[in-house]
């Protein structure tokens, strides 16, 4: 199923297209108006709370998605106290059924649907059925088995040293009554706290070792789907779920850990989606806004974390898709070479 020809020449109107029927869009990723001078109180309080801006959708939706865990989805502390088959099993049922829907949910509207054909698809192919880096080689068999048979038990493991901790007075709780204003600031903190995580981490496993150990088992996708997302090596799961150890040395409300476990466990859907926009309702749109991490997924060397803490801009490893990024992206990597062997550059 896919749309009719007119309707698929909207992206022009958005990007342009090459040979290969690779999307770009026009422009090139704007940072968010928080670390830029002069100040821009107006730009930063729309964005702050407009749509697709720092609260609306996907951070409240995480939060949203975390209170529902919490107060509905949980069995009781005090069953939590002590290590049981029984309430982990039923964690792991319940993250696998989540998992299975969430992502499958993107996949099959974008890629089994094809509801939108390559409308927006910043790269022209679909993935691959018959590649031997991926196991039963075929991508997305890789990707859910991966998923589903390692990221959701770690997740899940994570989960319960958590809840272990909290019913068993290892780390320190506070109520909103107790202290309103430290809770909400927290909410409002725990996706800069996600993005400093993710990209110091990230940056770690491209060290060249633990890359070829680990990493590149992720980045075998090249080009990626809603499933690789958390299409990792076992250890590199253990790794970036590990975001919640902080909660071990700062005082804390339930929903700050259930934010920050949901935006881990569901936000890589949309960041690997491999589409620029969603078309809803018609014609309608929605930005996916995942441009930056399909341009580190296609050149390895850029784009380490995500938007709103700019440590990719600060360290200059950001690629924004436009031309002279990439101009610069290219001679960042041969100076680099050159400092590393001074001789085949002489040479």
């Amino acid at each position: 199923m896919c749309l009719e020809w007119d309707l698929l020449m909207d992206d022009l109107l958005y990007g342009t297209r090459n040979k290969r029927g690779d999307w770009r869009p026009f422009d090139p990723i704007k940072l968010p108006p928080v670390f830029v001078w002069p100040v821009q109180p107006i730009k930063f309080l729309k964005w702050l709370f407009g749509f697709n801006g720092y609260l609306w959708p996907w951070n409240a939706a995480w939060l949203a998605t975390g209170a529902v865990f919490w107060y509905l989805l949980l069995p009781p502390m005090d069953v939590m106290a002590t290590l049981s088959p029984d309430w982990i099993a039923y964690l792991l049922l319940r993250n696998a059924v989540v998992a299975a829907i969430w992502y499958s949910v993107w996949h099959f509207l974008l890629y089994v649907l094809r509801r939108q054909d390559t409308q927006f698809k910043f790269n022209g192919s679909w993935p691959t059925e018959d590649n031997s880096a991926f196991l039963f080689n075929n991508q997305t068999k890789d990707n859910v088995f991966r998923t589903l048979v390692s990221a959701v038990p770690i997740f899940t493991a994570w989960e319960v040293f958590m809840y272990w901790a909290i019913a068993n007075n290892h780390v320190r709780l506070v109520s909103f009554a107790e202290n309103p204003f430290y809770v909400i600031i927290g909410l409002l903190l725990v996706p800069l706290w996600f993005e400093s995580h993710f990209h110091f981490v990230h940056r770690a496993l491209h060290w060249a070792p633990l890359y070829k150990w680990f990493h590149r088992v992720h980045h075998n996708n090249v080009n990626t789907g809603p499933w690789s997302g958390l299409a990792m090596h076992p250890i590199e799961h253990v790794f970036y779920f590990s975001m919640p150890i902080i909660l071990f040395f700062v005082p804390f409300h339930p929903l700050h850990l259930m934010q920050m476990l949901i935006f881990a466990f569901m936000s890589p859907a949309r960041g690997h989606a491999g589409f620029g926009k969603m078309v809803v309702f018609g014609e309608k749109l929605i930005a996916i806004d995942s441009l930056e991490h399909y341009l580190h997924h296609k050149y390895h060397k850029c784009n380490y974390g995500t938007r709103i803490l700019p440590f990719d801009k600060w360290f200059g490893s950001l690629h924004d898709g436009s031309p002279e990024s990439r101009a610069r992206m290219l001679a960042r990597l041969k100076a680099k070479h050159a400092r590393r062997h001074p001789s085949k550059a002489e040479a």
